[in-house]
Order: C-alpha cells, then sequence, then structure tokens
C-alpha cells in the first residue's frame, strides 16, 4: 500500500463538476492499493500517518501530528501510485491491486482514519476526479506499507 500524503490548508475533490470531497487544515492521501495488500497494511499504514509529526507547533517546527491537531483527512484512490516505468514509454500498472480488492481496502482506510474521530472525506472510487489543493510549505511525504 502507497501513500502520498501533502499537508493541505485545504483540498477537495470534483466529480462531473460536484464537489464530493473537501477539507480544511490537514492532509491530502492520495492511496494506491498494491496486489497484495491487506487489512494489515491498512492498519499499519493508518498508525503511521496519524502519528506522523508534520505539523507546525507554536515555534513553526514539525512537532505535531494530526491527532494533535485535529486535522481532516481526504482520501483519493489513485492506481497510478503502482506504475511501473522501468520499461518502455508506457507506464505498467499490473502490480496495482484490481478494483475488487481496492475499493474495499480504500473504505476501509477510510473508516480506520475516522474511527480516531478525524474527519474523513474521499473521492469517488473509480472515478474520473478532479483534485485541488492548497499544499501547505509545501510539505509532501511518501509511504510505502513495505518499507514500515
Amino acid at each position: 500500500m502507497r501513500a502520498l500524503l501533502q499537508r493541505v490548508t485545504q483540498a477537495s475533490v470534483t466529480v462531473d463538476e460536484q464537489i464530493v470531497g473537501q477539507i480544511g487544515h490537514g492532509l491530502l492521501i492520495l492511496l494506491g492499493i498494491g496486489q497484495r495488500d491487506s487489512e494489515a497494511q491498512v492498519k499499519t499504514l493508518v498508525e503511521k500517518i496519524i502519528h506522523l509529526r508534520i505539523f507546525e507547533d507554536e515555534q513553526g517546527k514539525m512537532n505535531l501530528s494530526l491527532l494533535d491537531i485535529g486535522g481532516q483527512v481526504l482520501v483519493v484512490s489513485q492506481f497510478t501510485l503502482y506504475a511501473d516505468t522501468r520499461k518502455g514509454r508506457r507506464p505498467s500498472f499490473t502490480n496495482a491491486a484490481p478494483p475488487t480488492l481496492a475499493e474495499p481496502l480504500v473504505e476501509h482506510f477510510k473508516s480506520a482514519l475516522a474511527e480516531h474521530e478525524l474527519t474523513v472525506a474521499g473521492g469517488v472510487f473509480g472515478a474520473h476526479m478532479d483534485v485541488s489543493l492548497t499544499n501547505d510549505g509545501p510539505v509532501t511525504i511518501w509511504l510505502d506499507s513495505e518499507q514500515l
């Protein structure tokens, strides 16, 4: 499971010209599900994300976690995080999970975040989405459950 975290002051996702999810201060999480991922990876990744100290304290140092600031989360499924570009010019996505595996894990991921009393919004799985954000910092962090 792969997650690209972007610390934001605001973010939204639009489908068919309708906003389907939006947040204020917190994290936009682009989430990719791999072929071998399961609920175990969800738990590992959620625990890392909610405790990661990437928000600034009063002195401007990154000392606070998502939980510390009561931040909000926007989760957008993105299979392209599993792009393999080693050969040729067209990426291969064979390492990305099929929708029948990925969609339930994305929903479980959002539920696991919400269990920590965080406001969680999301996109529409499999839809063409327009994502808008204001990256705060900018701060962008890459997480891969295989490396945790």
